[in-house]
């Protein structure tokens, strides 16, 4: 298939990879200011999570090329930062390029919002179980063996059946929730209870001596716990039923300090779960999923004194 990823960022890049390695044509969609640049190859450093529990590592090249405008794709992948997605779908447009976009995005909007970034192209939304950084020619990524895909009657695009043989291509399984828009607010969630958690004493600067700091601590993670709980209702209190995703928050069920131990445990074993902690360092990221639920909190009356007390302790 012909695959098209916009930009050169870790997430897009890692998929491209396992794409690439797939037999597929894969080209990169970049600003006229990044194509002259633009490196003809990159080293890759990979931990590969999707044929051993524990992760394979890799090392290897993958080979960049880029796109052209007035090209067309059986797919596009967007994986970009939150505020910048509809500019995203601009430069597609403004280049001709056409193909069924994939959404790989964080982002706190509604389904209307998406629908008005998308416009006449064909869109499906999905999440990445990727991360790692980009140094000039090198990537260093963590790859898991899933992630999260729209269900095909929420989709409405006509080559569903052509998205599943591209990730089963690549070795990749996917999961489907109940509802995409309301599993990433979820998503989101989680991710600031965790991560204001682990920035409230100290700056954002570094998140990963944060992560770091955090995952050897068995009584910080049960404030995690506590932290996400207060998040979930900032969900909850949006129109989300919960009870649609007792699977993804069953760990958040159980007494927090019992979830600590075991998340400390489970940071020590899994060095997939480790390292995507460690490497997941844009501060502007993190920072938008703290402050998206921590205002709609406040805005909707949700109590929530732990994310209070750590967002006031968070700078960039």
């Amino acid at each position: 298939m012909r695959i098209a990823i916009l930009g050169l960022g870790v997430i897009g890049t890692t998929y491209a990879y396992a794409f690439q390695k797939a037999g597929h044509q894969v080209e990169h969609v970049l600003r006229d200011s990044k194509r002259n640049n633009a490196p003809k190859s990159l080293s890759v450093d990979l931990l590969d999570g999707r044929y051993h529990s524990k992760g394979e590592n890799k090392h290897d090249t993958y080979e960049v090329h880029v796109a052209e405008a007035d090209s067309e794709y059986d797919f596009i992948f967007l994986s970009v930062r939150h505020g910048f997605v509809k500019g995203a779908v601009e430069t597609l447009r403004k280049n001709n390029i056409k193909g069924t976009l994939v959404f790989f995005c964080n982002f706190w909007n509604t389904r209307k919002d998406v629908q008005e970034w998308a416009g006449d192209y064909d869109y499906i939304l999905a999440f990445p179980t990727a991360g790692g950084h980009m140094q000039e020619d090198h990537l260093d990524g963590v790859l898991f063996d899933h992630l999260m895909l729209e269900g095909e009657q929420k989709a409405h695009i006509s080559n569903y059946a052509d998205l599943r043989t591209l990730l089963t291509s690549a070795d990749l399984k996917w999961e489907v929730p109940h509802d995409m828009v309301e599993w990433i607010w979820i998503h989101m969630a989680i991710n600031a209870g965790v991560t204001s958690t682990a920035a409230r004493s100290g700056k954002l600067e570094n998140p990963e001596q944060l992560a770091l700091n955090l995952k050897n601590s068995s009584s910080e993670l049960s404030l995690v716990i506590k932290a996400i709980r207060e998040a979930l209702k900032v969900v909850e209190a949006r129109g989300v039923n919960l009870n649609l995703y007792k699977a993804e928050l069953l760990p958040y069920k159980i007494p927090a300090w019992i979830a600590g131990k075991a998340m400390k445990i489970m940071f020590a074993k899994n060095e997939l779960t480790r390292k995507i902690m460690t490497l997941h360092n844009d501060k502007q990221d993190v920072f938008y999923c703290c402050q998206s639920v921590y205002q709609t909190g406040q805005e909707l009356g949700v109590e929530m004194p732990i994310l209070e007390a750590n967002m006031k302790g968070i700078s960039l």
